[in-house]
């Protein structure tokens, strides 16, 4: 989730009126440069995983920048989980109450999703509440989720137990309800605002009501919806955005390459020249420098050999069933060859889900940030990739990406906030 609020400090700083957000499960800032990108002013993020904290803090907090985060001094520039925030800043969050616009974000969505194992007591399905918390505390004008579908259905029941088992977006719902506050949702597609990925998402918005009775007539999404126009002409980008669209300029053959000066035995990419309006959008004035996280994988000759078939033998765009890989079934669940001509399918946090469409080896973190329409200026922070035990405990450069929401998607959404805003307003 998301918070906008304008604190005292903030407000001297400006002769007119200023939206500000909070940025919840931050993550490496995908959402937060999105809303900035709209005009929004944010005032901190709260992300727990260090490397992803790095990351965003690299990027998006920079002192005396226009555009960045205006970081308070009582909040240290470090990774922090939402509980620990509550606990040790309360005083601090208390003195804002009622100064919000908006707060926001996504929590994890890991426990909903179709992809994973979609566990019913995952722990992590249980962060909402501290998000509850916080709007409890702050009572924000407005509130801003962004999740899978998933969060639409129900888990399978437990023959040992006589309850059904909850709906997680009805939950929140009914806990933003009694705080007061209106509440619309929807399923929103990444494609549609530019994204060259489907990622269809869960969108939450929450406004509180303050006495106001006429906000149930209110239509945010449509709001989003008749926006997207010219949202997608002031990028000059039509849609579907495809995925040769996005990442042509990638490409290993044909492109320079040179020693990765972070992990000398992987080699390193040049951007090529840029040949779509997507290309040129997210590339800005890099000028074909050497790209950021664009470290090409060392497969093994065995592995090569596999991808070059299935790259000669099945079809792209779709996922491959066990039944269409050869000699090459095994036990992993997803495997999607990318097709040039579509957009990518959901963009997951393992690197070996998707297969370049026409070079035998993953995608590079770069052209996974592509994929994600994070800019090129925007670097990355911490290792690359991590296994086994390790991936509960680490967010490396795959997993942030894999995790954050689309900035052009999050851009949308804040201009979409910002013109409803005005109707709320408006509302008797």
């Amino acid at each position: 989730m998301v918070f906008f609020f304008a604190v005292p400090w903030i407000a001297k700083m400006h002769a007119t009126p200023t939206f500000n957000f909070i940025d919840l499960c931050a993550g490496c800032g995908g959402l937060s440069l999105g809303l900035m990108n709209a005009g929004w002013e944010g005032l901190f993020a709260v992300e727990k995983e260090k490397d992803a904290f790095s990351t965003l803090r690299h990027n998006l907090v920079k002192d005396g920048a226009e555009g960045w985060f205006k970081w308070p001094d009582w909040l240290p520039r470090e990774a922090i989980a939402i509980e620990s925030l509550l606990s040790k800043h309360e005083a601090e969050l208390k003195r804002h109450r009622g100064q919000v616009t908006l707060l926001a974000g996504g929590p994890p969505c890991q426990g909903f999703s179709s992809v994973g194992r979609r566990l019913a007591h995952d722990p992590r399905n249980q962060v909402f509440k501290n998000y509850v918390k916080l709007v409890e505390l702050l009572q924000p004008k407005t509130v801003l989720m962004e999740n899978v579908r998933g969060i639409l259905h129900p888990f399978k029941a437990d023959a040992k137990k006589s309850e059904k088992p909850p709906i997680y977006a009805d939950l929140i719902k009914t806990a933003l309800h009694e705080l007061d506050y209106e509440v619309w949702y929807a399923i929103v597609h990444s494609k549609d605002y530019g994204v060259p990925q489907t990622r269809p998402r869960f969108i939450l918005v929450g406004v509180r009501r303050e006495g106001r009775k006429q906000l149930q007539s209110l239509k945010p999404f449509e709001i989003l919806e008749a926006l997207r126009q010219d949202f997608l002409k002031q990028k000059k980008l039509g849609t579907p955005v495809t995925v040769e669209n996005a990442i042509s300029d990638l490409a290993k053959v044909g492109n320079l390459l040179e020693v990765c000066k972070e992990t000398p035995r992987f080699n390193q990419g040049h951007y090529g020249k840029q040949s779509s309006d997507y290309q040129r959008l997210l590339h800005g004035k890099m000028n074909g420098a050497l790209a950021d996280s664009h470290r090409f994988a060392n497969h093994r000759p065995e592995t090569i050999e596999k991808f070059e078939w299935f790259l000669d033998n099945c079809q792209k765009g779709k996922k491959l069933e066990q039944e269409e890989r050869g000699d090459y079934a095994n036990k992993k669940h997803m495997l999607y060859i990318l097709s040039p001509k579509h957009p990518a399918p959901t963009v997951t946090t393992l690197p070996d889900d998707l297969l370049h469409y026409s070079e035998p080896r993953i995608l590079t973190v770069r052209e996974m940030a592509r994929l994600q329409s994070f800019p090129d200026w925007f670097s990355f922070k911490g290792k690359y990739t991590t296994g086994g035990d390790r991936r509960t405990k680490e967010c490396p450069r795959y997993t942030q990406v894999g995790n954050a929401v689309p900035p052009l998607l999050a851009e949308a959404l804040g201009k979409m906030l910002l013109k409803f805003l005005g109707e709320v307003e408006n509302a008797k």
